[in-house]
């Protein structure tokens, strides 16, 4: 039954994920714009989604190994590079975050909406419809 569903969402699901991740580490950057030192980040949305849809990534050949961020679906963290470095160190940019944000969203909610249109279509099958 499982195996079903997961056919039936395919990777809007692991995608919904990520693209919720990506918002929260914006999001603190955002947050610490005026904290000296601070190194914005985002994430690497396109090789993890990539990578999990090939399904490749690193396997664990134990329960308690510990597996790359990709297959445990999440993205890959990496430094964001400033157009202007700040005096203090902090590599936020508050109009490029804000932007950054705003096209995060957008994207959140189309994610959001295949994935409703997915469910909608297993309802109906459900239904015999």
């Amino acid at each position: 039954m499982m195996k079903m569903f997961d056919a039936a969402f395919g990777l809007h699901e692991k995608a919904l994920s990520l693209r919720a991740q990506r918002m929260e580490v914006i999001s603190r950057n955002i947050a610490n714009a005026d904290t000296p030192g601070f190194k914005a980040r985002d994430v690497e949305f396109k090789n993890v989604l990539k990578n999990l849809d090939q399904g490749d990534g690193i396997r664990t050949t134990h329960a308690k190994h510990i597996g790359s961020a990709a297959a445990r679906g999440e993205g890959e963290m990496v430094y964001t590079i400033p157009f202007n470095t700040a005096v203090d160190g902090n590599t936020v940019e508050i109009s490029v975050e804000h932007a950054r944000y705003g096209k995060a969203a957008a994207e959140y909610q189309a994610t959001l909406r295949f994935l409703e249109n997915d469910i909608s279509g297993v309802r109906k099958a459900l239904r015999g419809e």
